[in-house]
C-alpha cells in the first residue's frame, strides 16, 4: 500500500523563498530538493501522513487559512553521516489545533511518528541526505528565519503520483 499524506502549503512568497534556498544549495553543489523537478515538489508542511487516508475534503479545517507560519533558522535531522536539512515550522496555538483537527477528521489510523498529535515535528524540507561533512557550508548560505503564511492545503498521494487540493 501506499503513503498518502495531507500537506499545508504557503503562500507565494514564502514558498518563493524556500525554492531560492534550494537553488542557492543547488548552486553551491550541495544536495538541495531543487534537484526533484517534479511538479509536484513544493515547500509544505506535512500534517498527517500513513498507509491511507480515507478521501476527505478537509473543507473546515482549510476555511481557518491563512495562518501565520514561521521557518526557524535551518537545522539537520542526522543519521549515519547524512542528514535532513529542514527548516522548523514554530508551532503556534492555531496550528497545533488545525494539526489536531486535521487528524480528528481523518480518524483513526497508522500514523508515522513525526506526525501524530503531540509528537508532530512540522518542517520544511531543504535537502535530503546531506552529508554531515557540508552542513557548515549549507549553513552559511541559508539565511535566518521566514515569515508569511499557510494558505492551502494539498493531498499527495505516492502511489498515484498525485496531488490533489483540498477545500
Amino acid at each position: 500500500m501506499a503513503i498518502t499524506s495531507i500537506e499545508l502549503l504557503l503562500d507565494a512568497s514564502l514558498e518563493e523563498a524556500v525554492r531560492s534556498e534550494w537553488q542557492a544549495l543547488a548552486d553551491a553543489r550541495l544536495s538541495s530538493l531543487a534537484a526533484h523537478t517534479s511538479a509536484s515538489n513544493r515547500p509544505h508542511v506535512t500534517l498527517l501522513v500513513r498507509e491511507e487516508v480515507a478521501q476527505h475534503t478537509f473543507a473546515a479545517q482549510v476555511a481557518r487559512l491563512p495562518l501565520p507560519v514561521t521557518l526557524e533558522s535551518p537545522s539537520v535531522f542526522a543519521h549515519s553521516d547524512r542528514g535532513v536539512l529542514v527548516r522548523r515550522v514554530i508551532v503556534t496555538p492555531e496550528l497545533a489545533e488545525l494539526h489536531r483537527d486535521v487528524h480528528r477528521e481523518a480518524g483513526p489510523g497508522d500514523d508515522k511518528p513525526h506526525t501524530r498529535p503531540d509528537e508532530w515535528t512540522p518542517h520544511v524540507t531543504l535537502a535530503r541526505r546531506l552529508r554531515l561533512t557540508n552542513l557548515d557550508a549549507a549553513l552559511a548560505i541559508l539565511g535566518a528565519e521566514l515569515r508569511g503564511q499557510a494558505v492551502g492545503m494539498r493531498r499527495w498521494d505516492a502511489g498515484t503520483r498525485t496531488v490533489t487540493p483540498l477545500g
